[in-house]
């Protein structure tokens, strides 16, 4: 059953073609998420909507708070289940080890190279293992360090070979990944073929996750057009790189990338499939208002969480935009500026349990945020969902709503856990709330299946009743010698 009338189809279609008219009428007018405050929301009518904080930024560390001097354009954070965090200090070659309570606990920089002291060179991308494998993508050396947990070379990644590289292939490595089969996945500057993968052993096996080819359409005419001779001295088409990878306990990786007309953040599985789901309202983005001057969200890294929750950073405005694993917006938070949570260079994102840490190259700090009561219970809510427990989750998403009540998708999250409890027909109020349809239909379609199993044995009792009492009323005129009763088919 479709949750719209026509009506309500025409008027959606009408905002939007005002909106649209709006957005790009002269005079460059400003969007009310480019001027507003950090903490927003995008309604179901891509209106931006107030919203409450859900993170707060509590603490700024630098290098000389850790006694390790100044930071020097650091590029990359990672975070061990045990809550280590290393901070790719680039422009001093080295990299910091953190506790939980940001405390120093080492300092990387050099390392036993066959018997000879080795370092790095402007390294730009971290990993560590469970078991504290140590990944570096020693970007300034063209390859990919691993040390194990004493800090022991095991291997180095170099010079790459393979019928799919060409002779003269540079090998600049500049984000690494490893699953738990301890193959390693390799973001390389100048790669328009997807991440490079190699086995355990260090070996090139393939490319995945390529993105596809836009074509614009005026140049592919021209192109169509032109000589031989003139078309070779045209663009090329060619992928858009990625800008940052991360994967989950699963094995699948989370990617962005700078594609303005695809999908800009990606699930890939083992076949570089894109598995993620967008059943949001908008793509999954980042901002979906913003002036034509300035263009899109420019994605620049990505951190995926417990409950396939993931977190992606805007480097053109210095916002964090959180996701659940239905591609539903759930909050925003920071921003460019000189307060404390303001960047003004954000490069790297990570979580400290559900802390967030923002890595600023420009001025080499990193700020902590931590969350608010919005912003937990908004979590929780999630994750109580999408580990089944229906009566946590409906009890949390209550409370968020109460906190926020612009949240569309929360009303939906009710619907879903009413819906897994059997409860048809409240659930179809808040689906409709949500303007979720898919949710209203199968709502709809499952209430309806409940009223006739409940008034089933009813229905057939009577026709039972009936069908008897037919039977004894013929039976009574024939032997009372009435008249025959004849059926006319």
């Amino acid at each position: 059953m479709k949750l719209f009338n026509k009506g309500g189809f025409r008027k959606r279609l009408a905002v939007c073609a005002l909106s649209f008219a709006l957005l790009f009428s002269s005079g460059a007018m400003l969007v009310q998420a480019e001027g507003g405050g950090s903490s927003y929301n995008y309604s179901f009518w891509g209106n931006t909507v107030v919203a409450p904080a859900a993170y707060d930024a509590t603490a700024l560390l630098t290098g000389d708070d850790l006694g390790v001097g100044s930071l020097k354009e650091p590029n990359d954070l990672h975070v061990t289940a045990d809550q280590h965090i290393y901070v790719l200090d680039s422009g001093n070659n080295r990299i910091l080890v953190l506790d939980s309570n940001y405390a120093l606990l080492d300092v990387i920089d050099q390392f036993d190279n066959a018997g000879q002291q080795d370092g790095f060179s402007n390294p730009q991308g971290i990993f560590v293992t469970e078991d504290k494998q140590l990944y570096v993508a020693d970007t300034g050396n063209k390859r990919v360090v691993q040390l194990d947990q004493q800090l022991q070379l095991v291997k180095i990644v170099d010079s790459p070979q393979s019928e799919l590289l060409q002779a003269n292939f540079d090998f600049q490595p500049v984000r690494v990944v490893v699953d738990k089969a301890s193959r390693i996945y390799v973001m390389s500057t100048g790669v328009f073929d997807g991440f490079m993968e190699f086995s355990a052993n260090g070996d090139f096996t393939t490319f995945i996750g390529a993105n596809r080819v836009y074509v614009d359409p005026i140049e592919y005419l021209w192109k169509t057009l032109s000589t031989k001779e003139q078309r070779s001295q045209m663009v090329q088409f060619t992928p858009t790189e990625f800008t940052n990878l991360d994967i989950n306990d699963e094995g699948f990786i989370y990617a962005t990338n700078g594609d303005q007309w695809g999908d800009n953040i990606k699930k890939l599985n083992a076949q570089g499939t894109d598995i993620l789901r967008r059943e949001g309202y908008f793509e999954p983005e980042g901002d979906i208002r913003y002036r034509p001057v300035d263009g899109p969200s420019r994605l620049i890294d990505i951190d995926v969480a417990d409950s396939e929750i993931y977190s992606v950073l805007d480097a053109k405005r210095g916002r964090i935009f959180t996701y659940n694993g239905d591609s539903h917006l759930m909050y925003v938070f920071g921003g460019l500026g000189n307060q404390l949570g303001k960047f003004t260079a954000p490069t790297a994102i990570e979580r400290v349990g559900d802390n967030m840490l923002v890595l600023d190259k420009a001025l080499g700090e990193i700020t902590v945020f931590e969350t608010t009561a919005y912003g937990r219970t908004l979590n929780e809510a999630v994750r109580s969902y999408y580990r089944g427990d229906e009566e946590a989750a409906f009890q949390r998403y209550m409370e968020t709503i109460n906190m926020n009540a612009n949240l569309e998708f929360a009303y939906s999250g009710i619907g879903k856990a009413l819906l897994r409890q059997g409860n048809y027909g409240e659930a179809i109020k808040y689906f409709k709330e949500s303007y979720d349809n898919k949710g209203y239909s199968k709502a709809f379609l499952l209430h309806r299946k409940a009223i006739l199993r409940s008034y089933f044995p009813t229905i057939m009792t009577s026709v039972v009743v009936l069908l008897l009492i037919l039977i004894v009323w013929r039976k009574v005129r024939k032997w009372k010698g009435g008249k025959k009763i004849v059926t006319i088919e």
